[in-house]
């Protein structure tokens, strides 16, 4: 970082450096990922994993069950469990991109910072919500500007970049959404048993579900489990098993080349047409619409970067 620059301007040059077209750009830093949006998007369905998400330029917004969380500069995304959400872009243009970071949370890391923490743990009164907009402090910016620049240093990456994801991890359970990230680490906590039936869920999609079984294996009654799996979530365990279903078989046909009904069979689905139906009704379009537009798209950005 030279002399006369901020910590948000290494983080504009550093992403705008390597991200000419607009997409996600994986780092070679684990856990560490770069975005450029050049116009405003309505929201697309994603899913955000354990982790921060900063905006170094441009304004964005997340939508987890009909509520809305905007940042930008001034304010992070914080999500503690692997949440099914939209993402929407806001402010971005060409001559001004909306360029950002998603950085990946280490939950055994946070765990071990806040047991060596010598303050009381304190006992959240309700369950937080899984996901949480924070106020960006100095100490953050300064700590993702070092990280950024090691990319200019490969070869000090393995030695230095887990020393400044430790400090990351940190300065989060110094920050305002300490609380969240603490819930979830908690292994007495009702969090930490929804994230843990969420793991389960993920390996086992495909497979029928009985709610009172799972909330069995977390060690927790099916109202309680119920109750606060949709708190955390925004969504029912049903709901959440549909939302992995529909995606992994978007996945299945955009990436593997599958058609229509195989997808639908490997995700888990016994009806080709209950499948179409609530695909339509998860992403706006039937499959097939969806496949052309997203290859048509994948095509378009495919002749940018390589121009």
């Amino acid at each position: 970082m030279s002399i006369h620059s901020t910590p948000l301007d290494v983080l504009i040059q550093a992403i705008g450096a390597r991200v000419r077209v607009p997409g996600d750009s994986p780092m070679p830093i684990p856990g560490l990922c770069f975005y450029r949006r050049e116009q405003p998007a309505t929201p697309v369905v994603c899913m955000v994993e354990p982790s921060i998400v900063l905006v170094a330029q441009g304004e964005k917004r997340l939508w987890v069950g009909g509520e809305g969380y905007p940042y930008d500069t001034s304010r992070f995304l914080v999500t503690s469990l692997d949440i099914p959400a939209n993402s929407e872009v806001l402010t971005a243009s060409p001559e001004k991109p909306c360029l950002g970071l998603t950085f990946k949370l280490d939950l055994r890391i946070l765990a071990e910072l806040i047991a060596q923490s010598e303050a009381p743990p304190r006992r959240e009164r309700a369950v937080l919500k899984g996901v949480g907009i924070g106020t960006v402090t100095t100490g953050m910016l300064a700590s993702f500007a070092r990280l950024v620049e090691l990319l200019d240093e490969p070869e000090a990456i393995p030695v230095l970049a887990p020393l400044v994801q430790r400090e990351i991890h940190y300065r989060l359970l110094q920050s305002d959404q300490a609380g969240r990230l603490r819930q979830i680490c908690s292994v007495d906590g009702q969090g930490y048993r929804i994230a843990r039936a969420i793991d389960w869920l993920k390996l086992n999609y495909h497979g029928p579900l009985r709610v009172d079984e799972l909330a069995a294996r977390v060690q927790m009654s099916a109202a309680t489990f119920h109750h606060h799996f949709r708190q955390l979530t925004a969504m029912s365990p049903l709901q959440y098993q549909k939302w992995l279903r529909l995606n992994e078989a978007r996945r299945l046909m955009l990436n593997e080349h599958q058609d229509v009904s195989s997808a639908a069979f490997k995700v888990g689905y016994e009806s080709p047409s209950q499948f179409s139906r609530e695909y339509s009704r998860l992403f706006g379009v039937p499959p097939k619409r969806d496949m052309a537009a997203l290859r048509g798209k994948a095509a378009v950005t495919d002749l940018r970067g390589s121009d």
